[in-house]
């Protein structure tokens, strides 16, 4: 045997294959790094698989890399799997990066959107780098991702940076396996990139008629002077004012028709940030993440005069705060030795209020027309739209309020196998998802399904995400509201693909068990509480303890239905609702009572004879609906001009109160034959004599929260005592609210229960997709298969 063939049998040879979000997050250099350090020859590529590699050398240095390739994977890379099978020896030498092979195979994931990391901040700053001030900067560790592919492979010719060649540097950068920059799809600099502009209208009002020199210097003025300008971000166009100019805020309030609804800000650094708000170290992980999220906290009491102006968040204790995430944001707060301008920015969507973030530039200078006075933008295109996520901290862990930018699209992995499907979600803060096998992949944030350009922007959104994962609908899953657009889309668009529907808050309950990995074996006592959703039986439903697993539910208890007199007039009006509820409990309408001063004699005289025949009320067992009565007859709020805003202000109004406090008494009947009633009657006249004694609203909206937390878990051990269930999963908007989310869980645990509540998705609608799908999977399973 000669030397050659002892060393060939010496060698091994094997097929790596790296599933997960491994695609634009620099895995092929590391691979590349990873072997060549170990000393293994092959090559390594991307494929509609994720990484395949294949890889030659001694054993022991093979068994190296198998075991350390998805323990030192790049920090934006999530690895799901690594598999490896035997290859024949070739003797290959060198190790190599090949071109990505596009086809058929299984799902690799794209990653999203990540802020611009400290190394590019670091060049972005430094004179002597030839990408000082670069407004596109980026590398393999953050930079556009999701909102910037067109296609599989994630390669540059399958992104909106196909229009920009890589110059001889830049080139040599992407070529170069020492590089930071090595295969990063986006990269670009001063001389092959992008360009930045300032568009302002010249006499006659028309937008983009004229290119100013140094936009962000240009761009910072018209802020500094009380300007709203657009500015183009990953996801969609910004609209941006001085947050300490009450004046500007104010314009761009009433040129948005925004009414009351806060506006999220964005501050130069932690340091500002800190002194708005107060900053805990979760919140501080958040906001300095890569996914920069807006952050909801609570608002410094002892904050400077005039360092926000009262109109950014009025009546809110809290403030919305996200740090820049781009470099153009970097550059538009300035560096140092800049001219100085705002260290706050209102930075809100680029939109009027109900339609979709605007994304393309010449819709930009249309629609934003009689919003923005000047428009700071570039020419690299935005393919997919994608609004900022919100979070807040819950019970000290994230809870989503909005999931988009910074997580979509990364998927949710299931408990069960679906066929491949198309869940559409509900009508309020669409958020759709498709799923294969035991994934599922939200979208971004669509929004209210109300107007024709939603609905033109959600069919869009569809076809990339399942042109992105690979997944090619059997089934369609809708709401079972007969009345919902989500729903007739799907129904217009099924060709002949079954549409399943699912009941709404089963699909809530299914979406906390889901992403708890629950495969369904067995029920849980489900608390779906919320604003609306259609019931069974015709009802508004929203205030609902269900015996639930994904193939069904049954209904152990609920609110107690009260009248809902008009519908969405009173949500408008929360007073409405108060006065249902006082009359639904037979207590009088006292005028000196704030809900029913607050509703004009004429209107009250017509909503007691509404009540009185049931003329155009449907029943509901709201319990947001209960949220907007306390809060009204407390005196809190009479007007909601955005949704959810009595709840929002009635649990801010219970945390400025100092202290526990007893907690009012729901009425809670013995078992019968059909489900549970719990009635808010008591509760609403206590509230109804504290308010005429003169207690405050502080102290009634804390005992009202008390009170739902002792109702959930009264209810809730009931249905233990009845069915033996020990696991209890929280969903539905109301739990978007902090205070009853910590009461009830830390209640619940206290009580022996296992307590899931949502970590992945929203409690919120924007987490009903992923519900409807888990429902219907079996169903569609069986349907395709």
């Amino acid at each position: 045997m000669t030397v050659e063939q002892d060393t060939a049998r010496a060698l091994q040879r094997r097929r790596v294959v790296v599933r997960g979000v491994v695609q634009g997050v620099g895995f092929r250099p590391f691979v590349h790094a990873l072997a060549t350090a170990l000393g293994v020859s092959g090559h390594v590529t991307n494929t509609t698989e994720g990484v395949v590699a294949e890889i030659e050398g001694d054993p022991a240095r093979i068994a190296d890399f198998l075991e350390r390739i998805g323990r030192e994977a790049p920090p934006l890379a999530v690895v799901e799997s690594v598999s490896h099978e035997p290859l024949p020896p070739l003797g290959e030498t060198g190790f190599s990066i090949t071109p990505s092979r596009p086809g058929a195979g299984d799902r690799t994931l794209v990653s999203p959107d990540t802020a611009t990391c400290d190394a590019c901040l670091a060049e972005l700053r430094d004179p002597g780098d030839r990408r000082h001030r670069h407004p596109f900067i980026t590398c393999t560790h953050c930079g556009p991702r999701f909102t910037i592919v067109r296609a599989l492979p994630y390669d540059r010719a399958n992104t909106t940076m196909a229009r920009f060649p890589m110059c001889p540097r830049c080139a040599r950068e992407y070529e170069d396996p020492s590089d930071r920059r090595f295969h990063a799809q986006p990269v670009a600099c001063h001389d092959c990139g992008p360009r930045l502009e300032l568009l302002v209208p010249l006499g006659g009002g028309v937008p983009g008629t004229r290119s100013r020199p140094e936009p962000l210097t240009r761009a910072r003025r018209l802020l500094a002077d009380g300007a709203v300008v657009a500015v183009k971000g990953l996801g969609g166009y910004h609209l941006a004012c001085d947050a300490a100019n009450p004046e500007a805020v104010r314009s761009l309030r009433r040129r948005k028709d925004r009414g009351d609804k806060p506006f999220a800000v964005m501050a130069r650094d932690l340091a500002v940030a800190e002194a708005l708000t107060h900053v805990g170290g979760r919140e501080r992980e958040l906001l300095t993440g890569s996914r920069r999220p807006i952050v909801l906290m609570r608002r410094r009491e002892d904050l400077a005069p005039g360092a926000v102006a009262g109109e950014v968040a009025p009546g809110c204790p809290d403030l919305g705060v996200m740090l820049p995430y781009t470099p153009v944001h970097h550059l538009l707060f300035g560096l140092p030795g800049d001219p100085p301008g705002p260290e706050v920015l209102v930075m809100t969507s680029g939109n009027l209020g109900g339609e979709p973030i605007v994304t393309d530039d010449a819709e930009a200078l249309t629609r934003l027309a009689g919003l923005a006075d000047a428009w700071l933008t570039h020419d690299r295109p935005i393919h997919v739209p994608c609004d900022d996520s919100v979070v807040r901290v819950c019970d000290g862990r994230e809870l989503l309020v909005r999931r988009s930018r910074g997580y979509a699209p990364l998927p949710v992995a299931l408990p069960v196998p679906v066929a491949p499907a198309l869940a559409v979600g509900g009508d309020l803060k669409n958020v759709f998802c498709v799923g294969a096998g035991r994934r599922a992949w939200l979208s971004a944030h669509v929004g209210d399904m109300d107007d024709l350009a939603t609905l033109t922007a959600f069919a869009a959104a569809t076809r990339q995400l399942e042109d992105i994962t690979g997944v090619r609908p059997d089934v369609l899953v809708a709401d079972r509201h007969p009345g919902y657009r989500s729903a007739r889309w799907a129904e217009r668009e099924a060709s002949d693909r079954p549409v399943l529907r699912v009941q709404h808050h089963h699909a809530h309950v299914a979406a906390v068990m889901a992403e708890h990995g629950l495969d369904g074996g067995e029920r849980v006592i489900g608390v779906a509480m919320d604003g609306t959703g259609y019931g069974t039986d015709g009802a508004v439903w929203g205030g609902e303890f269900l015996l639930a697993d994904y193939d069904g539910f049954d209904r152990f208890a609920h609110l107690a239905y009260v009248p809902l007199p008009g519908g969405d007039v009173s949500v408008r009006r929360p007073y409405r609702m108060a006065l249902a509820h006082l009359y639904a409990a037979g207590l009088p309408w006292d005028r000196a009572l704030p809900c029913v001063a607050a509703c004009p004699p004429d209107e009250r005289a017509l909503l007691a004879r509404q009540l009185e025949r049931g003329l155009h009320c449907v029943p509901t067992s709201s319990m947001g609906r209960l949220f907007d009565a306390v809060s009204s007859l407390a005196g809190v709020c009479q007007l909601a001009g955005f949704e959810a805003q009595a709840a929002v202000a009635l649990e801010a109004a219970a945390r400025r109160c100092d202290g526990p406090v007893d907690g009012y008494r729901f009425g809670l009947p013995g078992a019968g034959a059909g489900p549970v009633a719990v009635d808010p009657g008591p509760v609403l006249a206590a509230v109804a004599a504290d308010v005429a004694g003169g207690v405050a609203p502080e102290v009634i909206a804390a005992r009202f929260h008390t009170a739902v937390v002792d109702a959930v878990r009264s209810v809730c051990a009931a249905a233990r005592e009845r069915h033996r269930l020990e696991t209890v999963a929280l969903g539905g908007g109301v739990f978007c609210n902090a205070l009853l989310t910590e009461g009830c869980a830390q209640g619940l645990r206290d009580d022996g229960f296992t307590v899931l509540r949502h970590r992945l998705v929203p409690p919120n609608d924007g987490g009903l997709a992923l519900g409807q799908l888990v429902v219907a999977a079996r169903e569609a399973t069986a349907v395709t298969g």
